[in-house]
């Protein structure tokens, strides 16, 4: 089913690592193999949630959790990797479908009046640069509902994948990625693998990369340099989504878990989920919350999205760093959201 557009909407880290360091790749035992493309990602225990001044009420208060070690994805899932899932399954995104309005209307404020059906038509939200500064709060301004849109065309109709084989599939909604997952024998990470992976082994960082800051950190991620939504000065070399590995690894091997494209986490949304007390059960590898509730859209169900995208700067959203959360409704694609899987170590 489909949502409309108007949806758019430690200090003393305890890092169980052998040898890990800033920029290498952490040690794991002998015996364990990583499987191809994937990483390891060692056991740990951290403080998870906010530590700088782009802080949200939503990352806080910080508190200790602990994953068990598990693998993941190197990389954000590619288009040529998503298309070989397509090809062997004949699977059809949301964003392919005809759109349901009756479960559509269900999940919005009564009285929503139904759009056109030239709208009411298969497609994704696709951003589009304004002309000047707006309201930062209107996400309208830069979200167009595209016709059309969807990962093969990501910018509609008369767009195409030409040369971005590499690059992370776009346009794909939480059910299009557990699709994947389920059929590449993987699942999506928790919100407390994802971060605890971001880390990368460094001592608290606010960044994947570290703590330079990022107006210094073009080179080291996608993101947005200039004044968002209209002057995007580019000196990261990308306008929109990039190839994966463009830029530097962190310290477990993972590209892009900075920028790029945000990611989809199998937690369910809650503002004030931090808040809640933890059993010494759920401290360590916590699923997250039983239900969702975001304030600003209070019907809509949402999950976690990780990681910050091409459109994500200090003046707007600060996405890139390890503990920005970030929401999406489950059904919804849009031009910067993407995702990688993990695996648990049998």
């Amino acid at each position: 089913m489909r949502t409309s557009p108007h949806l758019l909407v430690i200090a003393g880290i305890t890092i169980m690592l052998l040898g890990c360091r800033e920029g290498s790749m952490a040690d794991k035992p002998e015996e364990i193999v990583a499987p191809d493309g994937m990483a390891y990602i060692p056991e740990g225990t951290f403080l998870m949630g906010g530590k700088s001044e782009w802080a949200e009420p939503d990352e806080f208060p910080r508190r200790k959790v602990g994953v068990s070690a598990f693998f993941m994805d190197r990389t954000e899932v590619t288009n040529a990797r998503f298309a070989a899932f397509v090809e062997a399954t004949g699977y059809v995104t949301t964003a392919e479908r005809k759109i349901d309005w009756e479960e559509m209307s269900r999940q919005l404020p009564p009285g929503t009046p139904r759009p056109a059906d030239s709208v009411l038509q298969p497609g994704s939200l696709v951003f589009r640069p304004t002309q000047g500064p707006v309201d930062l709060r209107d996400l309208s301004q830069w979200w167009a509902w595209t016709v059309g849109a969807n990962w093969r065309h990501p910018e509609g109709p008369g767009s195409s994948l030409e040369g971005r084989m590499d690059h992370p599939v776009v346009h794909v909604s939480l059910e299009d990625a557990m699709a994947y997952a389920k059929w590449a024998g993987k699942r999506l990470p928790t919100e407390a693998e994802w971060e605890w992976a971001a880390i990368g082994g460094l001592d608290d960082p606010i960044y994947p990369w570290g703590n330079t800051p990022s107006e210094d950190a073009a080179g080291k991620a996608n993101f947005w340099q200039g004044i968002f939504p209209f002057r995007n000065d580019t000196l990261d070399g990308y306008v929109r989504t990039a190839p994966v590995k463009t830029y530097p690894a962190n310290g477990y091997g993972l590209f892009d878990m900075a920028g790029n494209v945000w990611e989809w986490c199998q937690d369910k949304y809650r503002a004030d989920a931090y808040a809640s007390e933890l059993s010494p059960e759920e401290a360590f590898n916590p699923k997250g919350p039983r239900d969702f509730f975001d304030p600003g859209d209070p019907l809509a169900e949402k999950y976690v999205v990780r990681g910050g995208s091409y459109l994500c700067s200090d003046s707007y959203c600060s996405g890139y760093r390890v503990a920005r959360r970030m929401r999406n409704t489950p059904d919804t694609g849009m031009g910067h959201v993407g995702f990688r899987c993990v695996q648990d170590i049998r």
